[in-house]
């Protein structure tokens, strides 16, 4: 169905908050199932270089393949969901999510990797532009807190399986976890593709007015989107500040070798794992956190203030890590700082584009700026060629610090006036 166009009448009835909730909880199911694909990524990478011998940056050329595909094709993926509906793009990207890993269970060659990578990408992206846009239209009052909670799903999804993972891959060698976790998780993605409907005219409420939130009644089509200067600014903020914590992401257990803090044990409120175990499991709960916490704060004090407080405290975190992360305990406290300043940027953003551009073409037009993951991905290799050129992180950690706080300014001195003449005129 053509979203808001295609309807059988506009007179159709409201449903119930429960419906609502029922569709977001199935995206948010389907978010954890391709949590791992992205996340879990970093745990197979020492053993990969420890197996081929191949150099760490051109390994994680493959996660870098994989955050493009996931995200530039969004806006594709948005277009057929805008047209086709949810169901058959969720269907496809489980499929695809699972023959991803399934190639790289057999992958001798590092074109075989990136080959599996990039089909997984395909797969995760479909079904995360899928799930981010049914959210923000199921959820016009609740944009940001919609956005966050499905966002979470992606963020913390992949927490619970950390330890699993790691245990697989000693015991049974990382193709065979590659193999099973890959087809798993991909037949749960497809199962639940069936359930997820996008909402008709007249079943989701009219968005009452908020003087903290500036938002459009007029719905931009993707094509004027890109026509418009303002995109641009989020679209470098979003670069910016999603580049420093994909190089987290992607190096977390890399950092953790070359800082000397991976194996040594932990011990947090009577828990004890070791160091990179335990960062990892905290930095997943955390970026999930992040994203329905700040996404809800956003729909009371604004976006653009919001990002203000987050970008701020993403700088300082990362910088806090380049100072005192070589000690074991501080790794695991200030990763996960980062991680929770770091992954609102998927509920913030979305949602601002929906506020700034207008909600029936909401899937795409998200996707179109959600592609700034895939340009920021590509800063990844480049932190990975800095680190072996130098010998040390340092220069990587201050070069992220200082776009965080670039971009926290950026919100508040440029955005937040900008956005309220662009709505002003739109609504004229």
């Amino acid at each position: 169905m053509t979203d808001m166009v295609q309807a059988t009448a506009p007179t159709t009835a409201r449903v119930s908050d429960t419906y609502r909730w029922a569709q977001l909880a199935i995206g948010v199911a389907a978010m954890v199932m391709i949590a791992n694909y992205q996340y879990g990524w970093t745990f197979f990478v020492p053993d990969i270089q420890k197996k081929f011998g191949w150099d760490r940056a051109s390994i994680q050329w493959a996660f870098t393949l994989f955050v493009l595909f996931e995200t530039w094709l969004v806006p594709v993926e948005g277009w057929f969901v805008d047209k086709y509906g949810p169901r058959i793009v969720v269907l496809v990207g489980g499929v695809l999510c699972a023959m991803g890993w399934a190639i790289n269970a057999q992958a001798t060659t590092l074109n075989g990797y990136y080959l599996g990578m990039i089909i997984a990408g395909i797969g995760a992206g479909g079904v995360y532009g899928t799930c981010v846009g049914n959210a923000l239209k199921w959820f016009p009052d609740k944009r940001g807190l919609a956005a966050g909670i499905t966002a979470a799903g992606f963020g913390a999804g992949s927490a619970l399986t950390v330890a699993p993972i790691q245990a697989m891959i000693k015991d049974s060698g990382f193709q065979t976890t590659f193999l099973y976790f890959g087809l798993g998780q991909g037949l749960i993605i497809c199962i639940l593709a069936f359930f997820l409907l996008a909402p008709k005219p007249g079943q989701v409420p009219v968005v009452v007015a908020n003087a903290a939130l500036v938002q459009t009644r007029r719905n931009y089509q993707p094509t004027e989107v890109l026509r418009q200067p303002i995109f641009w600014l989020m679209y470098f903020m979003f670069v910016i500040v999603g580049a420093g914590g994909l190089m987290v992401t992607a190096n977390l257990k890399p950092i953790a070798v070359d800082w000397k803090v991976d194996s040594v044990p932990v011990t947090l409120m009577a828990v004890t794992m070791t160091a990179v175990t335990f960062a990892a499991t905290i930095d997943r709960v955390l970026n999930g956190l992040t994203r329905p916490f700040f996404g809800w704060i956003s729909d009371m004090i604004g976006r653009e203030n919001t990002m203000f407080i987050a970008f701020g405290m993403e700088g300082v975190g990362i910088w806090m890590l380049y100072l005192w992360g070589h000690d074991p305990i501080w790794f695991v406290l200030l990763s996960g700082f980062v991680f929770f300043a770091w992954g609102e940027i998927y509920s913030l953003f979305p949602s601002t584009c929906t506020d700034t551009f207008g909600a029936k073409f909401a899937t795409t037009n998200a996707g179109l700026l959600y592609t700034a993951k895939g340009t920021a991905a590509l800063l990844v290799p480049i932190a990975n060629y800095m680190q072996q050129s130098s010998g040390t992180w340092d220069s990587v950690f201050i070069i992220a610090a200082g776009a965080n706080i670039m971009a926290s300014a950026l919100a508040i001195a440029v955005l937040k006036p900008w956005r309220k003449v662009v709505v002003a005129k739109s609504t004229v």
